[in-house]
Parts: structure tokens; sequence; C-alpha cells
């Protein structure tokens, strides 16, 4: 298919989309850009994709919800698709035909678009409760320094909470549980929901501290393992078990490729500032 094609057919299926907090598509309206003559040719595959669709699990009148939509002065009988919809019925198509051909590509295109942003946005979160808990982990153990404890009493704190936010023996390494390299810090490869977790536990154990007037290793380490042990209680009260998440991708790694997509945008800007320049400086010469 040439270009000037691909460019038409990717504007007619974005011409024929509506937006309503979701994006959709009205049967009657798409089915003509999909190469399909009549109506009734096109029926056979949209059954085909409720088909799919029942197969995959999904609810055939959440996807295919039949409507009376006004046209004019009348209301017409159609079926309103979701983005799952429209794209079971590109798949389910006649691939001989260019238009079903491309519209399987722009679904895929969009759906990818669609999954990328999410995990930009999965990721985003991730960052934040990271950072969050560096400046919370800095806070706590200020605060326990001034209370008594040395370096070494700390990391004995701290450790004794995490075996009991993950359900572990006292002799349990969590490094080696979670298998961590050496060189790495556990809640660098966390998951968002355990990084908050460790947190609010560190966050409770310093208000705790200050409000009990608490001194020395065994008080203190005393309340961190308390408010471990209820943090993990309200997670695996509402099915979420610590030790049983995998584990996430290094977050150093999350951070260069964040880093490296920064950089892409603010290229991609800067060029954009240069063309609005060239255009100003061409319109001011002429």
């Amino acid at each position: 298919m040439e270009e000037a094609q691909l460019k038409i057919l990717f504007k007619t299926l974005d011409d024929v989309r509506h937006q309503n907090g979701i994006e959709y598509w009205y049967l009657k309206e798409l089915f003509p850009c999909l190469g399909y003559g009549t109506l009734q040719d096109f029926m056979i595959v949209v059954e085909d994709a409720k088909q799919a669709c029942q197969n995959s699990g999904g609810v055939i009148n959440t996807h295919f919800q039949k409507v009376d939509r006004k046209i004019g002065e009348e209301y017409v009988e159609d079926i309103k698709l979701t983005r799952y919809a429209a794209y079971l019925i590109a798949i389910n198509g006649d691939p001989k035909k260019q238009e079903i051909a491309f519209a399987q590509a722009y679904f895929v295109t969009q759906t990818r678009k669609m999954e990328e942003l999410q995990q930009h946005l999965l990721d985003f979160q991730r960052l934040d409760a990271r950072e969050k808990l560096k400046v919370t982990e800095k806070e706590f153990s200020d605060m326990v320094f001034t209370r008594g404890v040395d370096g070494q009493g700390i990391a004995k704190i701290r450790h004794r909470g995490d075996q009991e936010l993950f359900g572990q023996s006292k002799t349990t390494s969590i490094k080696k549980f979670l298998n961590v390299p050496a060189n790495r810090a556990v809640a660098d490869v966390l998951p968002t929901v355990t990084l908050k977790a460790k947190d609010l536990a560190a966050a409770m154990t310093i208000e705790n501290s200050r409000q009990k007037n608490l001194y020395g290793l065994v008080p203190i380490g005393t309340e961190h393992v308390k408010n471990n042990i209820s943090v993990r209680g309200a997670l695996v009260q509402s099915g979420i078990n610590p030790e049983n998440l995998p584990t996430a991708e290094d977050i150093k790694a999350v951070e260069s490729r964040h880093r490296k997509q920064r950089k892409e945008l603010e290229r991609k800007q800067r060029k954009e500032l240069d063309k609005v320049a060239q255009l100003k400086s061409l319109d001011e010469t002429l």
C-alpha cells in the first residue's frame, strides 16, 4: 500500500473515532473504512469477532453495545464498539483487503502506544516511591542515631523490620531470599507496593519513637518490628504477600531508560523550536 493511501486510511479511522472518556467506534461508520461494500458481509466478521471476545473471557455486551443513535432527525440502530472490539474485527477481517491489513496495523500500533504509556506511568510511580523511601530512610537513620544507636545498630533494626515485613525467620537473609545481587540494595528491586509498605513502616517508627520518647537499640528495634508486623498484616489481609511478589526491574535500569526518554523528548522539542525559528526568520525576510 502506498504511503499516501496509508495516510488517508489512518486519517479515516481517526475521523470515525469517538471519545467520551474512552475511545469507541460505531459499526455502521467503521465498516466502509475496512473495505466492505455491504453491512451484511461485514456482520459475518463481526460475529467472528464476538466469538473471539467471548473465548478470551470478554463480555460481548460490554464491547459490542447495541445503541440507538440520532442521525439528523432520525434514530438508527447501531453497535458501539470499544477499541478492543474494533481490534478483534480487524483481526478477523479478510486479510486480502488492504484496508483490513492497515486496520490491523493501526489498532496494534495504537494498543502498543497505550501499553507503553501505561508502563511509563507505572515506572514513574515506582521511581517516585523509591525516592520517597530514600528520604524517609534518611530521616529514620538520623532519628535513630540521635537516640543512642550506632550505624551497626541501625542496620540491625532495619534488617529485623524487613524480616517481619517479608514473613521470614531471624536467620533468613532477605537478599538471598529475593535473589538480590550483593552489590544492590533490596529496595532497588522491590515493586511499588512493597516500597510504599517499607516507607510506611519506617515513618510509623519515626513518629512513635518521638511520641513515646524511645531511646536505644532494643526499644526502637522493638517498635520497628511491631510496625512492620502491622503493615504486613494489612497487606496480607488484602491478599498481598510481599515475599510472593516477583522482584521488579533494577531501579537503576528504569532511571537510565527514563533519562534517555527525557533526552529524546528534549531533542525533539529543540528540533521543533528550530523549525519555528527558521519559519519566523523566513517570514521576516520575505
